[in-house]
């Protein structure tokens, strides 16, 4: 194993899964150097290697089998060791897993197998590598690749500027890290003793068949659950109360619970954003005595802030990037206050929004209807209206649309919202770059991949709650190693469940905005708070940001990491950030460019340099 990086880890939460086998005891020696925390299995050779905080980790053993759960759950040592008591074999793992709230992942070790399952959402993501032979899985991608003294692919960071986290079907197989894949969302790893291994899925989305008040009802259970797993331990838990919806809705279900409430909202520049006025409304109904806490100005750091202090700490690009000192002034603020965890309302939009795709499914019964329903959602949420007619209009199946998608990925493209946004590349994008994502998604649709579900509107709900999962994932790497991990229960897997049950023409009522949710909450929330049908615009916090930061930004774009790499051509980019006014695509792009850069330059300073990336 010479040859291969330091693997002294830091204060970074992380774990490893080895077989039950002697190829899989030596392989651990590897990574047991850099590891706070060793499980053992039954036969005495390591199982679960990592470092994590107390009670992270909770662990069962009946006889020979051992079931452990790592994260956000609120289930004891003796429930789950009474669970374990119905597993004869590793197949028998899930039944004895389901019911359970919460986030996390599930790793069993029976009969000498060994299962490993990360959560449906993409917040729990499981990757896998070869090691000596010996398929090894981790919670994080860099922990393999320190372990295979591995580089990063541009390829798959070209695909990164595309969007951060990339989307399905490019979200799963080889990641960022030469020789370490990423499971997809809803499968497990089956670790065989000998070092084989086999993806299986476990997880399946439901069919969408239950009407709004029926659907709703299941939807408050699961919420509601979520949160309670969030509140029950902790003695103080924080949460955004922004004044839109969803984060308003996790506030009043917190407060109802055992744990002390500190609520966390920024001031917006934009004194026509009327997200404060709902936000203090909901303040002044909450029940109970929680403490609101708004940033004065001096304190509140802008966008694009503090750029270049960023630390390699998540393991992928995430566009937090743009939030960076904004999240760690976030973590000071609560943590002086004691929250130990911090509530976002990360995956409401995607759970419970009318997205362009559910206009088809609608289409046939109810024609005009749908279209004015198009009319409103795409001025609410700003989406071009040709684009969303054409994307009804279209039947292409999924992969005919990859392949289309591959040929508009520039700016003078036009592509169909047909199975999900039209992601193009930004226009500093080098020609290599495209042509690297081209290959990528021509690649895809090749294989001729089944979407996430049948009907468009269920399939596209998924891929962005599954991505907005795995960009939640990387917050909450950033902010946990400062101290404050970050919750997001509407992303939980039960959660996302029961909103997908609910039939589709119901999710997108004409006459309501976020019709399954407020349903949900309205025994709970003030019909006066749910009532509220807009939503906060932040472009003139983005523009400040930019114009307060235009040295720091021209620095980066002077010393970048990815102009060096060959994929960012940097004098268009510098042309781009010159322009008045940015579109709302290329303030996107922007944000996942700089998302890159940041990573890569912290991985590169960090040492960890690799086959075809210039140090």
């Amino acid at each position: 194993m010479s040859g291969r990086a330091d693997l002294t880890m830091s204060s970074e939460t992380w774990f490893a899964v080895f077989p039950d086998g002697e190829p899989g005891a030596a392989v651990a020696q590897t990574l047991r150097r850099g590891a706070a925390e060793v499980i053992d299995h039954h036969s005495g050779r390591p199982w679960l290697v990592g470092s994590w905080p107390a009670g992270q980790v909770v662990v069962a053993a009946v006889g020979e089998a051992r079931l452990a759960v790592i994260g956000r759950c609120p289930v004891t040592a003796e429930a789950l060791r009474i669970r374990l008591r119905r597993v004869r074999e590793i197949a028998d793992v899930e039944g004895a897993l389901r019911g359970l709230e919460g986030s996390f992942h599930a790793v069993a070790s029976v009969g000498g197998r060994v299962r490993v399952r990360g959560s449906a959402s993409g917040v729990r993501r499981v990757f896998r590598a070869r090691l000596d032979g010996v398929t090894v899985a981790a919670s994080r991608a860099d922990t393999l690749a320190r372990a295979l003294g591995s580089g990063v692919d541009e390829r798959r960071l070209a695909l990164h500027l595309l969007s951060s986290p990339p989307p399905f079907p490019l979200d799963a197989g080889p990641s960022l890290w030469r020789g370490v894949e990423a499971l997809p969302a809803g499968s497990f790893l089956l670790l065989e003793a000998d070092g084989r291994a086999e993806v299986r899925p476990w997880w399946h989305p439901p069919e969408p068949d239950l009407p709004l008040a029926e659907g709703a009802a299941e939807v408050s259970r699961a919420l509601t659950a979520a949160v309670d797993s969030c509140t029950v331990d902790a003695k103080t838990v924080s949460s955004d109360l922004s004044g839109g919806m969803d984060s308003t809705s996790l506030c009043f279900l917190a407060a109802r619970g055992p744990a002390r409430l500190v609520t966390f909202r920024w001031e917006s520049v934009d004194a026509a954003n009327d997200d404060a006025a709902w936000a203090q409304l909901a303040a002044a109904r909450l029940p109970g005595t929680a403490e609101h806490v708004v940033p004065e100005r001096s304190r509140a750091p802008l966008w694009f802030s503090g750029l270049t202090g960023l630390g390699a700490t998540a393991d992928e690009p995430g566009s937090w990037a743009r939030d960076g000192a904004r999240l760690t002034t976030l973590v000071e603020l609560m943590t002086e206050r004691g929250s130990q965890l911090h509530l976002s309302g990360g995956g409401g939009d995607e759970l419970f929004c009318a997205l362009p795709p559910y206009a088809r499914d609608r289409f046939r019964r109810h024609t005009l209807p749908t279209l004015s329903l198009v009319r409103r959602r795409g001025a609410l949420r700003r989406w071009p209206l040709w684009s969303l007619l054409r994307g009804i209009a279209d039947r292409s199946t999924f992969s005919q649309w990859l392949a289309a998608w591959a040929e508009g990925l520039t700016q003078g493209a036009s592509s169909s919202t047909a199975w999900g946004p039209a992601l193009r590349m930004p226009p500093w994008a080098t020609p290599d770059a495209v042509r690297a994502v081209q290959c990528l998604l021509r690649a895809a649709a090749a294989d001729v991949p089944e979407p996430l579900a049948s009907q468009r509107g269920q399939h596209i709900a998924l891929s962005c709650v599954q991505a907005c999962g795995r960009g939640f994932r990387q917050v909450d790497q950033v902010t946990a190693a400062q101290g404050l991990p970050y919750a997001a229960p509407y992303l939980d897997d039960r959660v996302i469940e029961a909103a997908l049950t609910v039939r589709i023409a119901d999710r997108a009522a004409r006459d309501r905005y976020k019709p399954v949710l407020a349903t949900a909450m309205a025994d709970l929330v003030p019909d006066t708070v749910l009532a509220r049908s807009t939503k906060g615009e932040y472009s003139a916090d983005f523009y400040l940001g930019l114009r307060r930061n235009k040295a720091e930004l021209a620095e980066i774009v002077t010393e970048s990491r990815l102009a060096r790499a060959g994929l960012l051509d940097a004098s268009a980019l510098r042309a781009g950030l010159r322009h008045p006014e940015l579109s709302p695509e290329v303030m996107r792009a922007l944000d996942n460019t700089l998302a890159c850069e940041m990573w890569l330059r912290s991985v590169l300073d960090a040492g960890g340099a690799g086959p075809g990336v210039p140090a």
